[in-house]
């Protein structure tokens, strides 16, 4: 397989020889996993598994839980609680964490760990582990995972392109954003030609949802406003308890919010079950949401960021207002 990845083959050796040397590994992602977040770490640990590893997977929410739509994922029974985790893995690798407060409750675990390899795609991404795998041109931190599954020595089976596929196709937005290359489709082909079922993927993504989804998308767009070239709305715990919506079903509303012709960037407040706003942004062109969300303390690519506000809804779109004001 032809590699047009830009991580130094040295690196890719190094990641290898700790993998090997070590009979346990400890694989984490970002909290609040998406598809890419938990497909790829997923279809490594099958990968590691098939070598005899033993294989603990985890992701630090303090209500730890597979969101819905993501429980058609196989290997779910190699997931465990943070509780469970191993308090100071000998080998540690993370997925698709652009920063180190991105891995939540295992930050503590990944401070103890002998060795922790970073594998993700995230322009922000600075590099936190002791070595790091990162590829901002990849459209996908599945990419990466796939050369990992194969420099393992691991061919693609249905569990393994089952779970690279979910990662690859939610983010490239189901093959609709500019990171879509013909690498990217060559990839889909790949991992299609294992007999996957694409349209019961697509389903179980995008097509599912609980009646409740569709009041509280009502109600966040009665109060969607448009300022400009900004549209922005926000769903608030009060929102989702009304109609006993879990937070986990509410990703699919900035891809609407933002469908808005008259505006450049979209904004969607989510607040969380602990009273916390997590901020999914948008934009279109060469509007740099990734270095607004940065500079409040998030990140991301450059057309989809986000960040976590402790403030109320207003100051927090005061603030953002701010940033945005510098790179438009």
């Amino acid at each position: 397989m032809a590699n047009d990845c830009p991580i130094p083959e040295s690196s890719w050796d190094r990641a290898l020889c700790l993998i090997r040397e070590t009979d346990e590994v400890a694989l984490a992602c970002h909290v609040t996993p998406d598809g890419d977040a938990l497909g790829s770490m997923l279809a490594v640990a099958f990968a590691l598994r098939s070598m005899g590893k033993r294989v603990v997977a985890s992701f630090g929410d303090r209500h730890f839980a597979v969101p819905r739509l993501l429980r058609f994922l196989p290997g779910q029974e190699m997931l465990v609680p943070p509780d469970d985790y191993p308090a100071a893995p000998d080998l540690m690798i993370v997925f698709d964490s652009s920063t180190f407060e991105r891995v939540g409750l295992l930050g503590a675990n990944v401070a103890a760990a002998r060795e922790v390899i970073v594998v993700d795609h995230h322009p922000s991404n600075a590099g936190f582990g002791t070595l790091d795998l990162i590829d901002a041109a990849a459209a996908a931190t599945a990419v990466l995972a796939e050369q990992l599954v194969y420099r393992l020595g691991g061919r693609l089976d249905r569990d393994i392109a089952t779970c690279l596929y979910a990662g690859l196709v939610t983010d490239t937005g189901s093959f609709r954003y500019s990171s879509t290359t013909p690498a990217v489709h060559q990839m889909a082909a790949r991992l299609v030609a294992t007999g996957l079922r694409t349209d019961e993927i697509a389903r179980e993504l995008w097509d599912r949802s609980p009646f409740g989804y569709l009041k509280v998308l009502a109600a966040a767009l009665e109060r969607v406003t448009l300022e400009g070239g900004l549209v922005w709305t926000y769903v608030s715990r009060v929102d989702r308890a009304a109609q006993g919506l879990p937070y986990s079903e509410l990703e699919g509303i900035i891809d609407i919010v933002r469908r808005t012709d008259e505006a450049q960037v979209a904004v969607v407040l989510k607040e969380d079950d602990h009273g916390d706003w997590q901020v999914s942004t948008r934009s279109k062109g060469d509007i740099d949401v990734a270095a607004v969300c940065a500079a409040l303390g998030g990140g991301g690519h450059h057309n989809a960021a986000g960040f976590t506000s402790y403030d109320t809804v207003e100051e927090t779109m005061a603030r953002f207002r701010r940033e945005l004001r510098k790179v438009v």
